[in-house]
């Protein structure tokens, strides 16, 4: 074959001054011979970058810099299961939360000082505290009686005789406090870390950090309540600034558990598969030609998951495969305790199938006792006290509770002093809300059950000892899933963002099993 005319590159590298002569080349480096050089360089970047954004969908790095390392989170979203950063002792959580802010004084708590003192005087010495300040009254007892259970003599409220039987698997947090005590900004903190609106929330970031283990449900699944939204509505399980594949997704406790899930008309399900491989085609096609763009891609994975989610979901929540006797044990043979007893049985179902991260919420704020709390915070422990205690037992029947952590607690406490309703009428007293005092308890995956952790002051006002907030909180929780707190970030804004934010909080060592 004839030598090609143009010179071999060790020729034109020999004839070229520029290379022979490297001072030379910068010399003579002129404007149009650095873009004629630069062109190249440019569309071999933009080709690698069109190559890249192919390679994404498939989770496979192409350029060195894309990798994903202990400093720089992934560019691909998605759910797929992806490890922790080191072994975890919980697998997946149930957050059990509690709108309103449980009075701590009158569940697990008790203060012999209030039963000494009530009717005294004590506003002037917390007025900066109260916040209904025109209904404030003297030191208020709490109207129930306390008793000791289990190995460990755990004092609980007689309005929870079921939980009482559980307090073995239970580690109560007693000195926990927050930075609010108005509902709205208190649920952002409690939820996102932050009282702000518009951030990530618990089960975003859990999903975020570690995906799913069943591609067939969603891996963030959000059970309220059928009477109704909590206060801060879907904001409670919002995704914020992180991709909106980790938002929650609510299921009804219901009928379809997700609405429009079934077809319209049965088809064949070799039609149903071309059908969904077209789909698929089309929408890869036409999200390479839009980058960046994460609503895109949520919206995407959402239908996706849909089409996955006509078996998985019907079958998760189909509560008529479990027994009499399960059925029972959450009390879904009763009217006060059927709906959140059912919620609970399929946030079990749910964990068992993978699900990483299950959230309970009650319709408005039930736990919000501010006044005659002698019936409403009763009523509150009636609706969620044999489902909640219901739960743990079949967890841990299952073999299921040392993988599972349960999350259990409201946005604040409740003040030791009495809020009067208008007409003074002391019987009809509740309490007001209290932001230096809470008690949250965690039970399962890697918790240290049959524990008591913190103490407040003597009338309960606020946390004194083994003092835990709300970042503390949180940090504990990822560690529990395998999660650094500190490496599990956001890039935005030119921030590294956190679920803890730019706090340094402490892991509950104490509480660890």
């Amino acid at each position: 074959m004839d030598e090609p005319t143009t010179l071999k590159q060790s020729q034109r590298d020999e004839s070229d001054p520029q290379i022979r002569n490297p001072q030379s080349a910068i010399r003579n480096f002129s404007r149009r011979g650095f873009l004629e050089r630069m062109g190249a360089g440019v569309h071999a970047s933009a080709l690698a970058y069109l190559l890249q954004r192919e390679f994404s969908s498939a989770n496979t790095p192409l350029l060195a810099a894309e990798a994903e390392t202990a400093d720089r989170p992934r560019r691909v979203f998605d759910t797929r299961p992806r490890s922790p950063h080191f072994s975890p002792k919980a697998a997946s959580v149930i957050h059990l939360f509690m709108n309103g802010g449980p009075s701590q004084m009158d569940l697990f708590d008790p203060k012999p000082e209030l039963d000494r003192n009530h009717g005294k005087s004590y506003f002037d010495k917390i007025a900066g505290e109260v916040e209904f300040t025109d209904a404030a009254g003297a030191l208020m007892r709490s109207p129930f009686k306390f008793a000791k259970h289990g190995e460990m003599g755990m004092t609980v409220s007689e309005v929870l005789p079921h939980l009482a039987t559980q307090v073995d698997k239970i580690a109560f947090l007693r000195g926990m406090y927050t930075a609010n005590l108005t509902h709205e900004p208190a649920l952002y903190m409690i939820h996102s870390g932050r009282m702000l609106p518009g951030l990530p929330t618990l089960g975003a970031w859990v999903t975020y950090g570690l995906g799913s283990e069943n591609q067939n449900l969603p891996a963030y699944v959000v059970l309220d309540d059928p009477l109704g939204l909590p206060i801060n509505l879907t904001q409670n399980w919002q995704a914020g600034f992180l991709p909106p594949v980790y938002q929650g997704t609510r299921f009804r406790s219901t009928g379809s558990p997700v609405l429009n899930l079934k077809p319209d008309f049965e088809e064949p399900d070799a039609i149903t598969s071309l059908e969904r491989d077209l789909v698929a085609t089309l929408d890869r096609l036409h999200r390479n030609q839009r980058s960046g763009q994460p609503q895109l891609d949520a919206r995407i994975s959402s239908y996706r998951l849909a089409a996955r989610m006509q078996m998985a979901a019907s079958d998760a929540l189909d509560i008529s495969q479990e027994t009499q006797a399960t059925q029972q044990l959450y009390g879904l043979d009763n009217p006060t305790t059927e709906s959140y007893g059912r919620r609970c049985l399929i946030a079990r179902r749910l964990v068992e199938r993978g699900v990483r991260f299950v959230q309970l919420f009650i319709s408005g704020q039930i736990w919000d006792t501010h006044g005659d709390i002698a019936a409403s915070l009763k009523s509150a422990c009636d609706r969620t006290d044999k489902p909640i205690a219901g739960l743990l037992t079949d967890l841990k029947q299952r073999g299921l509770l040392d993988s599972t952590l349960i999350m259990w607690g409201g946005e604040f406490g409740r003040l030791p002093i009495a809020q009067l309703p208008p007409d003074k009428d002391e019987r009809k007293a509740g309490r007001d809300h209290n932001k230096n005092a809470m008690c949250t308890w965690l039970a399962g995956g890697g918790v240290k059950g049959g524990t008591v952790l913190g103490a407040t002051d003597e009338i309960g006002l606020k946390a004194v000892e083994d003092r835990v907030s709300v970042t503390d909180f949180h940090a504990t929780m990822l560690h529990l899933l395998g999660l650094d707190y500190r490496r599990l970030f956001y890039p935005r804004n030119g921030l590294d963002e956190k679920l803890t934010g730019v706090e340094e909080p402490r892991v509950i060592d104490e509480i660890l099993a």
